[in-house]
């Protein structure tokens, strides 16, 4: 079977981290030349590189370096964030800017880089990884959601000023993804199983989704498989979003 992303090159962003990085391994393994991007050098791409997605001179630096290479992209996924988290009361203004600069200002940066050339091949995909928590409300995580909310709202924008020359843009939302940033903050709580179990309760599936399960819904909606779903945010989410118990 020919491989799915075969004459594919994709920038990611996060690599170095679960989601991302899933979404580097499985993406090589279906063809695909990736250039890997995240504040911390990531090791699984083709070329591994050092951005701060919240830095215009960065992204435009990383762009050129990744022009040089070889690399034009026909595909670009966004799955670096900040995810930190504090009470809305508590969130100063520095927080606050920090997070949607990465999260949302990473991807229009992603975007006037990488965008044209896609326009001018007439092919391309955009995915941004977004949250369940862009439409639930959590306590506490009132900055992200908010970066999160206007990630999808952006996805919708940008789909619809790329359809004329067939690139495609969209979401994914996850909800709670067994990586290492969540892992964390489980062991940050007095009982760490016991967190763990209550986030497992709220997924009528009775388990935690993995970096797997995200990787290939990307790998679909970056493939020639979606050519006709474009503006478009899916959760996945263990059915959390049916119920949000």
């Amino acid at each position: 079977m020919r491989p799915r992303l075969q004459g594919h090159n994709a920038v990611v962003t996060g690599a170095a981290g679960g989601i991302g990085g899933a979404i580097v391994r499985r993406f090589a393994q279906e063809g695909c030349r990736v250039a890997a991007l995240d504040v911390a050098e990531p090791v699984d791409g083709d070329l591994n590189l050092i951005c701060d997605l919240g830095d215009d001179a960065a992204v435009r630096s990383t762009a050129a370096a990744i022009a040089s290479s070889g690399l034009q992209p026909t595909i670009v996924v966004h799955a670096a964030a900040l995810g930190s988290g504090g009470a809305t009361l508590e969130t100063d203004s520095d927080f606050l800017g920090r997070m949607m600069d990465v999260n949302v200002g990473g991807a229009f940066r992603l975007a006037k880089a990488f965008a044209p050339g896609m326009q001018g091949q007439r092919r391309g995909a955009f995915l941004f990884i977004s949250s369940i928590n862009s439409t639930f409300a959590t306590p506490g995580l009132a900055a992200y959601a908010a970066s999160k909310a206007a990630l999808d709202s952006f996805t919708r924008t940008l789909a619809l000023e790329l359809a004329p020359d067939q690139v495609r843009v969209n979401a994914i939302r996850p909800a709670s993804i067994d990586t290492p940033l969540l892992r964390e903050g489980f062991l940050s709580r007095p009982d760490p199983q016991a967190a763990r179990n209550v986030n497992i309760a709220r997924h009528p599936l009775g388990r935690l989704g993995t970096p797997d399960d995200v990787a290939a819904l990307a790998l679909f909606l970056c493939s020639d498989e979606a050519s006709w779903i474009t503006g478009v945010d899916y959760r996945i989410d263990g059915g959390a979003g049916i119920t949000r118990r």
